[in-house]
């Protein structure tokens, strides 16, 4: 039997690399795009590795090691396999992808649910843990995508009915997250949907509108007490970390001290003594960038800035070229997820956004989140290699 299923895989495998590779010439992949997402997923490895080493137990972080490299593996897998695709396909299955996140979303408020950092978030089965919300993004983009990108015959804009439903499409995962709760999460939720609907060419009254209603949210949310405890304290301990630096104002002045001994060249790959001493918390996830500033100094950490910065210049000069407004909707909403990001985790670590528990997109240790970021990645680089031909 194992021989007969190697040599099915045999058959299988050059067979399928060769479909890709004929889908996806070469001459059409924005390799600026793919080189600065390497290069990014590389330094994450070496953070990882120097997050979690410890020179009494050099296993531990090679066993984090080796399980981010799988997530890498997984990830790149999923980027080429949806680069390959023709893009009219995730379309077809947006509203299937939207169903089945939206229900993942609903068993993390189950039993199935794990609470961790005061979060229930993850979707733990045999040991093996799962983040929904993670995927939801993904979904979100392309349902979203979806409704504002194809007008209707003789329209050449999204109508207020087509808002009324992407409205509605938002609320569902936008609702179930703020249950977790999960207030990061929602925050880059509600960002996509405002960028795409922005870009969508949706009436401008929507959007003015929008935008009031949010702002009205955050003062009723804050007025009536609707924050947990813990969420209070990471905005009052933002606004003033060292009114309790031994309390809920730690994480902030830790990851302060963290990437303000760096200096410029920084300590030195796993010199750093912030890092090694584990003083700032979840160094490997949420504060990540800590360890770059640190260990890489201001050099290093600017050189993980102008690469970010890069790959969403790339994606969204991407979105300028498509021709098909479902395409470009979705290389936007793509780009704002990474962008807000980006912008939220590093804020946290410099004191200029409060903490809100968001991994660095493509740095950070994590399983679904790298898997649904990469997958991400492999949607535009499919639009790309494909824009000179949509209909």
């Amino acid at each position: 039997m194992a021989s007969q299923l190697t040599s099915r895989a045999s058959r299988w495998w050059p067979r399928t690399v060769g479909r890709l590779a004929t889908a996806l010439p070469p001459g059409r992949v924005d390799w600026t795009l793919l080189a600065a997402v390497a290069a990014l997923s590389g330094i994450g490895m070496l953070l990882v590795y120097a997050a979690t080493y410890n020179p009494g137990d050099a296993q531990g972080a090679w066993n984090f090691l080796e399980r981010h490299a799988l997530h890498l593996v997984c990830g790149a897998v999923a980027c080429v396999v949806a680069a390959a695709l023709d893009y009219r396909i995730p379309r077809a299955y947006a509203p299937v992808v939207f169903v089945v996140a939206a229900l993942g979303l609903v068993l993390v408020l189950t039993p199935l649910g794990e609470v961790i950092n005061g979060s229930r978030s993850w979707i733990v089965v045999a040991g093996v843990q799962m983040q929904p919300a993670e995927l939801a993004k993904i979904a979100l983009v392309v349902a979203i995508a979806m409704l504002l990108g194809e007008p209707r015959d003789g329209e050449t804009a999204p109508t207020s009915r087509d808002v009324l439903f992407s409205l509605a499409a938002l609320a569902a995962p936008l609702g179930l997250v703020l249950a977790q709760p999960d207030l990061g999460t929602a925050i880059v939720l509600g960002a996509i949907y405002l960028g795409m609907l922005t870009m969508s060419g949706a009436p401008v009254r929507w959007i003015v509108g929008l935008l009031g209603c949010g702002v009205l949210s955050v003062a009723a949310v804050w007025w009536f007490g609707l924050l947990e405890s813990y969420q209070v304290a990471r905005f009052t301990s933002f606004m003033d970390p060292q009114a309790d630096p031994r309390g809920t104002g730690y994480n902030a002045t830790q990851a302060m001290i963290s990437v303000g001994s760096g200096g410029l060249n920084g300590t030195g790959y796993l010199q750093g003594e912030q890092t090694s001493g584990r003083f700032v918390p979840e160094q490997h996830t949420d504060f990540i960038f800590t360890v770059a500033g640190e260990e890489f100094g201001f050099i290093g950490s600017a050189t993980i800035i102008v690469l970010f910065a890069l790959v969403v210049w790339r994606v969204l000069r991407i979105a300028a070229n498509c021709q098909q407004p479902y395409a470009r909707l979705v290389c936007v909403g793509i780009a704002v997820w990474l962008f807000t990001q980006v912008f939220i985790n590093v804020g946290m670590t410099l004191g200029i956004m409060p903490i809100t528990g968001l991994p660095l997109p493509f740095v950070s240790y994590g399983g679904t989140a790298t898997v649904s970021q990469l997958l991400a990645v492999g949607l535009v680089l499919g639009i790309n290699a494909r824009h000179r031909g949509f209909e």
